[in-house]
């Protein structure tokens, strides 16, 4: 399947200031999924292949046609064949062995890199909150003494807006997250029921 490349009419055109917004996003977020691609050692590169590669449908059809044919060739059901891996088949299983061990850290090491790919993006998340917060603080804070100076009545009481405008202590709301996480682990079962 084909696709059409979309191209917009040369000369002026109307800015949308939110999809050229959302334009920009996605592209920064695509140079920094390139760059974390690229970067990755050759290990890591074959790792990805190989955990990505060993799931899928002909790898798994592959291995059903190399175990039948094993079993049928080792159990005397192909004619003229010598078995020469008589059952219990000791010889496969030291294979198989050795490639599920081989695929797991294949496996366990390309896990690790999208663990830290993941890690990064959240602290990324993080100091994005954190800026967005620190943004949002100092607009309340405008707002609040916009209203004050033009005298103008709001539905949010005044200490709601000084509670909202103060910065967020990251120290003391990860102390009150730790407290929040122990209350749930020390509760009971049966209390996590009702």
């Amino acid at each position: 399947m084909m696709r059409r490349r979309v191209t917009t009419p040369a000369g002026p055109r109307k800015l949308d200031h939110s999809a050229t917004a959302l334009d920009e996003n996605v592209r920064e977020i695509k140079r920094w999924e390139e760059a974390t691609r690229h970067s990755r050692s050759k290990t890591e590169q074959l790792s990805d292949w190989i955990a990505a590669k060993a799931a899928t449908g002909p790898v798994m059809l592959a291995h059903l046609i190399w175990f039948t044919g094993w079993i049928a060739a080792n159990v005397g059901l192909v004619p003229g064949l010598q078995p020469f891996d008589p059952f219990p088949f000791p010889f496969l299983t030291m294979t198989v062995s050795l490639e599920a061990i081989f695929l797991a850290l294949f496996v366990l090491a390309s896990q690790n890199r999208l663990a830290r790919q993941a890690d990064r993006r959240s602290h990324l998340d993080l100091q994005i909150d954190l800026l967005a917060e620190r943004e949002m603080t100092a607009v309340l804070r405008l707002l609040r003494d916009i209203a004050a100076h033009l005298k103008v009545e709001t539905s949010v009481t005044s200490e709601q807006l000084r509670d909202l405008a103060k910065r967020t202590d990251l120290h003391q709301l990860t102390s009150r997250m730790a407290e929040f996480d122990d209350e749930q682990t020390n509760e009971s079962p049966a209390q996590t029921a009702k």
